[in-house]
């Protein structure tokens, strides 16, 4: 085990334990890259559920220090959201609520999971062959009914533990028709990903592909990359007799590794003209190690590559990007800095960030660490 990343590990714990003292005006949602303050979403917004995931990673490390009482008492802000159509708020409830389940055999979350499982079967268009982004997504304002997107493979995850968790079939039959037509919209051939589609909502033929929060309509977003690596990698774990997943983790994320830069650290957009004069994105990055982790679990002894990969580009985030223990500017310890949410203008007012922490990025990171030490074993999450 890596010294390094086990101290690591323990720096990010230590931030979500300090975190918890925001949880009276909501959960975080971004922190300012130069104090640490965190910018806050009473119920959670899509994002909330990676810091309720972070204290049951943290409840698994050190239950003295963080109690499933303690991740339960954060999930609890986001019941709002329970019964909300947009197909983001899979995410949320995935990493707060159903992950815990194979964390903790006392979670308590299940029922909770499942209601907001019950409603992402209900908004699936048969039409569409995909479950639309929904009218209460966070881009409803901006898009149609028949919008779909990369980012909405977040319901995948919740709905594949929910046909687990219950025996029943229709979840794990949404989950496949949905993941499959979302990467097959999305993956170009050369496995590098457009964000957004646009659907004829009587027939579902693809009427445009667009990148709505990245450099252009043809450039290749970082974050968009980032889903479809993680969740693609994510299905050929947890249904590993079906090759098509696999088959789209690997494209994906050998595309990563033949584009990302040198240092391991992708930019924000991996078109912008302006690289390296750009911004990074770390969250992206993170949830590439989160990916390649998982696709390395899924092709057992041939996996290898893809750890190795993972762990080079866990030390170089931590290494550029984790405030350290006695950081003398006065930041909080274990925060993980570097995060672009997007360069666009068009974007809500919340998520007009960069140079910044996203509770995303850092969720990632301590999965992957939780990993890489051992505490968690590969596979589970």
């Amino acid at each position: 085990m890596s010294t390094s990343l086990a101290l690591a590990r323990d720096r990010m714990v230590e931030r979500a334990v300090q975190s918890r003292s925001v949880l009276a005006r909501g959960l975080p949602h971004w922190a300012s890259g130069e104090t640490g303050d965190w910018t806050v979403t009473p119920d959670g917004d899509w994002t909330g559920g990676a810091y309720v995931g972070e204290l049951w990673l943290a409840h698994v490390l050190d239950p003295a220090r963080v109690s499933a009482a303690d991740a339960r008492a954060a999930l609890t802000l986001m019941l709002p959201r329970t019964d909300h159509r947009t197909a983001f708020k899979g995410f949320g409830f995935y990493f707060g609520a159903a992950a815990a389940t194979r964390l903790v055999d006392d979670a308590g979350t299940d029922k909770i999971a499942l209601r907001a499982a019950r409603v992402l079967v209900d908004m699936y268009d048969e039409r569409l062959g995909l479950i639309p982004l929904g009218e209460d997504a966070e881009e409803a304002t901006s898009v149609g009914a028949a919008e779909s997107s990369i980012d909405s493979l977040q319901a995948i995850a919740l709905l594949f533990w929910a046909a687990d968790h219950t025996g029943d079939e229709t979840f794990d039959r949404i989950a496949t028709r949905h993941l499959e037509r979302v990467l097959e919209i999305h993956v170009r051939a050369d496995g590098s990903v457009v964000q957004s589609s646009t659907l004829d909502p009587s027939n579902g033929r693809v009427l445009r592909t667009h990148t709505h929060k990245g450099y252009d309509d043809e450039s290749t977003w970082g974050r968009a990359q980032g889903w479809a690596m993680l969740y693609a990698a994510h299905a050929a774990v947890v249904r590993p007799g079906d090759p098509r997943w696999q088959g789209f983790a690997r494209r994906t994320i050998d595309w990563w590794t033949t584009h990302v830069p040198e240092d391991l650290i992708a930019f924000w957009d991996f078109d912008d003209p302006a690289i390296p004069d750009t911004d990074r994105d770390t969250a992206a990055t993170t949830m590439t190690i989160a990916a390649a982790l998982r696709l390395a679990h899924a092709l057992g002894e041939g996996g290898a590559p893809y750890r190795d990969f993972a762990e080079r580009t866990a030390h170089a985030v931590v290494d550029r990007y984790l405030t350290p223990t006695g950081d003398t500017d006065g930041r909080p310890v274990g925060m993980l800095t570097g995060g672009c949410f997007t360069r666009r203008g068009t974007v809500r007012q919340q998520d007009a960030a960069t140079d910044v922490e996203l509770v995303f990025g850092s969720y990632f990171l301590l999965e992957s660490l939780m990993i890489l030490t051992g505490v968690v074993p590969s596979g589970r999450i």
